[in-house]
């Protein structure tokens, strides 16, 4: 398959583009600067700008463009810059679809679990109600301008939860204390976090590129775990105490409204339109996913 990708060389990504090329898929990588290896090609998002035609006889795009949710304090200018760095890009590879005679059958248009906002009750399916705050209006903006593609095209809008990896992601900023035996839970640790590997977003990634799916899906390990769960068991798998509880006052000081919609946010997060179209996971559970976690860390670790 050719497959065109957005955010190639981000975390998720990267991973998705090495489990695409390992089954020996043609990966063809939009680029902002200017295009410096084979199977890049430039374009500009922010003003609209694709060249239709690198889209055509494409069997799929993929769309992980957006800038890091967590990376910064959300001031104004930055939510302008979360809101946009999302919307162009998703509405520019819908309008160069547009534009074809033939568009590529399938585009795979991240989204994620903030959908369902930060203190959604029960379990969360495809079905339920978006949530409010920042990141809850913002992913339907975005699965909005998704569904812009135009008629024929299979559009898929992955809620994808808290990806777990060595090598970003959140559990990039814990990891180095948890090791050091001062990390710990955030808050009362009863929220819920919809986790799941890297290995396993790049492989369930991949699966609706293929699958019969549409409209949104949630991406996330079938075992549901609470932030104690999840800290206790990292901490347990590097052998090392949890116990430095990190208050939530001390976390709203820290990093405002960050704090509420990422960290403590309370998703339980059911992946049943994913299960129920035949996905298998590799790290299903968490005791399985720590093994892996230990051994990402090995050197040409290879995602399968």
């Amino acid at each position: 398959m050719r497959i065109v990708m957005s955010g190639a060389s981000g975390m998720i990504g990267t991973a998705l583009a090495e489990h695409l090329a390992g089954r020996g898929d043609e990966v063809v990588r939009l680029v902002r600067r200017p295009a410096a290896a084979p199977g890049e090609f430039t374009w500009d998002p922010a003003k609209g700008e694709l060249d239709e035609s690198i889209l055509d006889g494409a069997d799929a795009v993929v769309n992980l463009s957006g800038a890091g949710i967590g990376d910064r304090p959300w001031t104004n200018k930055r939510l302008k810059v979360l809101r946009d760095s999302r919307l162009h890009p998703t509405l520019t590879l819908a309008g160069a679809m547009g534009r074809l005679g033939n568009p590529p059958a399938s585009f795979i248009s991240q989204s994620a679990s903030g959908y369902y906002g930060a203190d959604s009750a029960g379990v969360l399916r495809e079905d339920s109600s978006p949530g409010g705050g920042v990141l809850g209006p913002l992913c339907v903006e975005w699965e909005q301008a998704a569904r812009t593609a135009p008629a024929g095209v299979r559009v898929v809008t992955p809620r994808t939860g808290v990806v777990l990896s060595t090598s970003g992601g959140a559990l990039a900023p814990l990891l180095p204390l948890l090791k050091l035996g001062l990390g710990g839970p955030f808050g009362n640790g009863r929220q819920y976090w919809p986790w799941i590997t890297l290995a396993d977003e790049a492989s369930a990634l991949a699966f609706l590129i293929t699958s019969r799916l549409e409209g949104p899906v949630n991406v996330c390990a079938p075992e549901s775990a609470d932030v104690n769960t999840i800290v206790g068991a990292v901490a347990k798998a590097y052998h090392r105490p949890s116990f430095c509880r990190v208050p939530r006052p001390a976390l709203r000081l820290v990093l405002g409204k960050l704090a509420d919609e990422l960290v403590l946010a309370n998703q339980r997060m059911e992946p049943g339109r994913l299960s129920e179209a035949g996905f298998r996971w590799q790290h299903p559970s968490l005791a399985e996913a720590m093994v892996w976690l230990r051994g990402d860390e090995q050197p040409g670790r290879q995602f399968s």
